[in-house]
């Protein structure tokens, strides 16, 4: 044992003077409790964890939207918050949706004062594209959000995660081992993970408290501070309704064959290629005309990534796709996968996407398959504003994987009913057309005239290519020109790339 001389000798050596003080050698042992054991973070009520989480008005409160349309979350804490008096809050949820219409009213008496989210969708959206809000909402993509969080951009007091379970001590997953699959599920907890690990103080909400260690877990115990058991924390048949659509559309099946033809043909369809498909009824077609190339070609994929969905899951059961990469599970298959498959990972979305993370997943994606609303001649995307410029979608990930991946392919039909989608110009510029390499449709395929080798590989293969220009006046002979959108000069919405630049405005409609 090191006498008093030899510690202040190494000490100071180290560097560490004064750290070690002979009168206070052991007194720096005393101002930990060697016996204080916290068996138990679980507090009685919300009420009582929100006054210990030293919540004031103004703060930024945080929530995940892996409930989607089945989430109780949300509207069940901002009540409380109203009950309770607070005022000026900013909302940072990772995206919202219809059935959070109840926060309208928190908007109109004060309780919330600003949004930051990825999307907005309903009554919600409908409310704040008419102005209901003196501040203009703030959208990032799911990458652009973690990078915010990250650098302090987006500064999280209190962050209020539901879980479908929890220990005692927090150890919270999107799903349990205990329950026999009582309950509901929502798979990989992706978006929390940032929140969780940020937030000044983080608490979790659950309806199902499990026997220590809740292990594999989501959010680990180190990250959160108190632990509120509640009666429900979402509806389960909101929670996996909607996020994914089958399609047996002839037009939407035909874009699906042609953007699987154009991986097929691009020069990095080979063992070990990687992909990310959206939920989408032409991106999951896609996975399924590329199950058919891949037993063809005897070819399998090293990992698929993102929101993984049960037609994904059946591809790597298959043998098809060796690794399953979970930011967002969009089904009960992928949630079940996710409980049960050591190969089935989630991961957070600093992980996924975070522009501060070199190493980030979608820098590793060979193809990535995206929707839109609408695209322009200078290819850029918009999948937040619909025709009428009201928002009705979310940012997800899209700018994200379009950036990384080396090949972006953006599938879209031609027109939806009267409604041009290839257009001079985009309502909203969401994802930057300099990171978009193909646009299907079922009338042709669009190549970036940045991507000259891409398009030459794509010509020899017989792909049915046409310009962009020629995309967009077809669109218009079919349907006409539609009439110009009427702004007032309010701005309700700024939606900032991945980066955290401001990459468009959006207006009030009038």
């Amino acid at each position: 044992m090191l006498d008093l001389h030899e510690i202040e000798l190494y000490t100071d050596i180290m560097g560490l003077h004064g750290l070690f003080e002979p009168d206070k050698l052991h007194k720096n042992y005393e101002l930990i409790d060697e016996r204080n054991q916290i068996r138990s973070k679980i507090i009685p009520s919300l009420e009582e964890a929100v006054r210990l989480s030293g919540l004031k008005d103004g703060m930024t409160i945080s929530f995940h939207h892996h409930f989607r349309n089945g989430d109780y979350i949300v509207n069940l804490v901002l009540d409380t918050l109203a009950r309770m008096g607070f005022k000026d809050l900013v909302v940072a949820a990772s995206s919202l949706t219809d059935c959070h219409a109840p926060m309208i009213e928190h908007i109109q008496s004060g309780v919330v004062r600003r949004i930051e989210t990825s999307g907005l969708r309903g009554k919600l959206a409908q409310a704040i594209s008419n102005g209901v809000m003196n501040a203009p909402v703030v959208f990032r993509s799911h990458g652009g959000r973690a990078y915010a969080i990250e650098t302090d951009e987006l500064q999280i007091d209190v962050a209020f995660l539901g879980a479908p379970s929890s220990d005692a001590v927090g150890n919270a997953n999107g799903y349990s081992r205990e329950n026999n699959d009582k309950g509901i599920m929502c798979g990989a907890m992706g978006y929390a993970k940032c929140d969780a690990t940020y937030a000044n103080k983080t608490i979790i909400l659950t309806d199902h408290i499990v026997p220590y260690p809740n292990a594999p877990f989501g959010i680990p115990e180190s990250d959160v501070d108190f632990v509120v058991q509640v009666d429900a924390i979402g509806n389960a048949e909101g929670i996996m309704s909607g996020a994914t659509r089958f399609t047996n559309n002839p037009k939407e099946l035909l874009i699906a064959q042609l953007a699987a033809d154009v991986i097929e043909m691009s020069g990095r369809f080979e063992n070990g290629y990687s992909f990310q498909m959206g939920s989408g009824g032409a991106s999951l077609a896609v996975a399924q005309f590329l199950r058919e190339k891949m037993l063809r070609n005897n070819i399998k994929a090293s990992f698929a990534l993102g929101g993984i969905t049960g037609r994904v899951v059946d591809l790597h059961e298959e043998g098809l796709v060796h690794k399953l990469l979970d930011v967002q599970s969009f089904d009960l298959i992928a949630s079940q996968s996710l409980k049960n498959n050591r190969y089935h990972q989630q991961i957070s979305a600093s992980y996924y996407a975070s522009p501060a993370n070199s190493g980030t997943a979608v820098n590793q994606l060979d193809f990535t398959v995206l929707s839109a609303l609408e695209v322009d001649c200078d290819f850029n995307v918009n999948v937040l504003t619909g025709s009428d410029g009201v928002i009705r979608g979310a940012i997800g990930g899209h700018p994200d994987t379009a950036c990384g991946a080396a090949v972006s392919i953006v599938v879209v039909p031609l027109t939806r009913g009267r409604i041009p989608c290839v257009v001079q110009r985009v309502n909203t510029i969401v994802t930057p057309g300099k990171t978009v390499d193909v646009v299907v449709t079922e009338y042709g395929v669009g190549v970036n005239p940045q991507r000259k080798q891409l398009r030459e590989n794509l010509a020899k293969a017989g792909i049915p290519l046409l310009t962009i220009e020629q995309l967009q006046q077809k669109a218009e002979s079919l349907v006409g020109k539609p009439e110009p959108i009427r702004y007032l000069d309010k701005v309700v919405g700024i939606v900032a790339y991945r980066d955290n630049t401001i990459i468009d405005l959006i207006h009030q409609v009038q």
